[in-house]
């Protein structure tokens, strides 16, 4: 169930080097460029306040959507167990998710640059494809049953019994 030695966790600098970290990092500054020309451009100084205001705010959701992203690759690399592994793609998806649909809010606000848009989307759609093969080598084997229930592998339940929970602990054993 638990490997002394796993080889599935990298360092950061590994990480940073892989394709889904990579095009999650081509997200963001694509993103962050998007919600840059919504702040400084001055083609939306003839919107009212409140239009205005809510396009700001749809631009930097969805730089800070594509923000989570690395980060949670980061963390589901540098972890080993298949409940964390899951919990941060599940969150990578639903960034990832959320950056599709502050497109169309930026859309539906005004954004002028909709050929930008339509450059996110496609970065997203690749990221998908990335994502959908590297959780594919996550070791489903590599856990510890989650009791919410929600990133078991399959076959384990969240009231299983824990069969680490037989091992003899003597704390006066234990060194310190």
């Amino acid at each position: 169930m638990f490997d002394e030695e796993d080889s599935s966790r990298k360092s950061h600098e590994e990480i940073r080097k892989t394709p889904i970290f990579k095009k999650g990092w081509q997200i963001f500054k694509l993103a962050d460029k998007i919600a840059e020309l919504v702040k400084e451009e001055e083609e939306y100084e003839h919107l009212q306040e409140m239009e205005r205001n809510l396009l700001l705010h749809q631009a930097e959701q969805l730089r800070g959507d594509a923000m989570m992203i690395c980060p949670k690759i980061s963390g589901a690399m540098g972890g080993e167990l298949y409940d964390l592994k899951m919990e941060n793609a599940a969150l990578i998806r639903k960034s990832a998710r959320e950056v599709q649909t502050g497109c169309s809010g930026l859309e539906l606000w005004g954004f002028k640059h909709p050929e930008y848009l339509e450059l996110l989307r496609d970065e997203v759609e690749e990221f998908r494809l990335l994502f959908a093969e590297w959780i594919k080598t996550f070791d489903v084997w590599n856990y510890t049953i989650d009791r919410w229930g929600l990133f078991n592998p399959p076959g384990i339940n969240y009231d299983d019994k824990d069969p680490d929970d037989d091992l003899p602990f003597d704390p006066d054993n234990f060194p310190i």
